[in-house]
């Protein structure tokens, strides 16, 4: 269901949102509760399209290293993980953008790159790239605490609409 647009011709709101009450004289409480967008959703949304930059820099590489003749065991197994790696890019990309406008979808997919990341980032930390451990470690550990903050849970809880019937 739709809202009838507000009419600028008057000093009433006919939205419902004042009760009739003149907009000058409206109390300060009366004001939509929605103060936009959280920063720690563009936070979120930032580490999680920097992970899917990263992703696709590492295809890339990945992408050049087989064309320029690298030894592989099997070509097509070689083609099959660049595709996972677009793949992968392309959905991390997805999942920034979407919960950048709120979607609730993506706080989930958002949740599992994270959780990914910190699989990969323990093992390097600790295996003796103690850089490239804590440049994976301490993002995805923001991203996670931030996707519990509730004021990202309260703006990240739109669900996808039906198209309008007429």
């Amino acid at each position: 269901m739709s809202r009838a647009p507000k009419d600028p011709s008057g000093p009433f709101s006919h939205d419902g949102d004042n009760n009739g009450i003149p907009e000058e004289a409206a109390p300060a409480s009366a004001e939509p509760s929605n103060p936009g967008r959280p920063r720690a959703i563009a936070v979120i949304s930032a580490i999680v399209a920097a992970e899917a930059t990263a992703l696709l820099g590492a295809a890339a590489w990945y992408g050049f290293q087989l064309v320029t003749g690298a030894p592989v065991m099997s070509f097509w197994g070689a083609v099959f993980t660049l595709g996972l790696l677009l793949a992968f890019a392309a959905w991390l990309y997805a999942v920034a953008v979407f919960l950048f406008r709120g979607f609730r979808w993506p706080r989930a997919g958002a949740l599992v790159a994270q959780l990914f990341v910190l699989t990969i980032g323990f093992p390097t930390l600790t295996g003796g790239f103690p850089v490239a451990g804590a440049a994976m470690l301490i993002p995805a550990a923001t991203a996670i605490i931030l996707l519990f903050d509730k004021r990202v849970i309260s703006f990240a809880s739109r669900a996808a609409s039906a198209p309008p019937a007429l």
